[in-house]
């Protein structure tokens, strides 16, 4: 069964998502006959690499409402976060530019550690507050993971892997994704945003089913 996965570092739906699939495939017993595939997606391609304006004055500017508005929204997130046991950390978070990490996981999946650097972007952005759009962070993470760094920095330092991930932002936009994080089973399930656990479990259930 194979499982691709749209989704951005700094989408905070794209980590609960994330926790809620991993949710249906214990539940369902199919975790070991799942394949996932981590696809591209840049929910703002012109953001900073860097930026010291935190995610609700950011968020306060972008849809013309007062920083308690928006706080109130990042603290909606929050909630939403901790009902699948993340902590996220909105008083800290920035914004970034995520075409780098995306091309580090591009690596990440050639070497066999992309599940793990998927995680740890995540891990960073929302939980630890890093800037995971510098050179430092990125290749830090590389290194944790088991890519050596002076592999990680070639990449960074070059164009490597950029085609790949422009092809799934492509990709992304011929089959009509409007949004993140958006999954798609075995090419034939589609399943848009963070939908609660049972209904990937659904999903999962149906194509297994097929397969047998």
């Amino acid at each position: 069964m194979k499982i691709e996965i749209w989704s951005d570092y700094v989408c905070p739906f794209c980590y609960i998502g994330k926790r809620r699939l991993e949710e249906a495939l214990e539940q369902t017993g199919l975790g070991e006959k799942a394949e996932v595939v981590f696809k591209a997606f840049e929910l703002d391609p012109n953001s900073p690499a860097v930026s010291d304006t935190l995610i609700k004055d950011s968020l306060a500017k972008k849809y013309g409402m007062s920083v308690e508005e928006a706080k109130k929204m990042t603290d909606n997130v929050v909630d939403q976060a901790k009902t699948v046991g993340l902590n996220y950390n909105f008083d800290v978070m920035t914004p970034a530019n995520t075409f780098n990490a995306h091309r580090l996981a591009k690596l990440a999946e050639q070497e066999g550690f992309d599940k793990t650097v998927s995680e740890s972007l995540l891990k960073a952005y929302f939980i630890d507050g890093e800037k995971i759009g510098t050179e430092d962070v990125l290749l830090r993470i590389a290194e944790e993971a088991g890519i050596s760094r002076d592999r990680a920095k070639a990449v960074l330092d070059s164009d490597e892997f950029a085609d790949d991930v422009r092809m799934d932002i492509a990709e992304a936009q011929q089959i009509g994704v409007k949004g993140v994080p958006f999954f798609v089973i075995n090419r034939k399930y589609a399943i848009s945003g963070a939908q609660p656990a049972e209904a990937f479990a659904n999903a999962l259930r149906q194509a297994a089913e097929e397969e047998a």
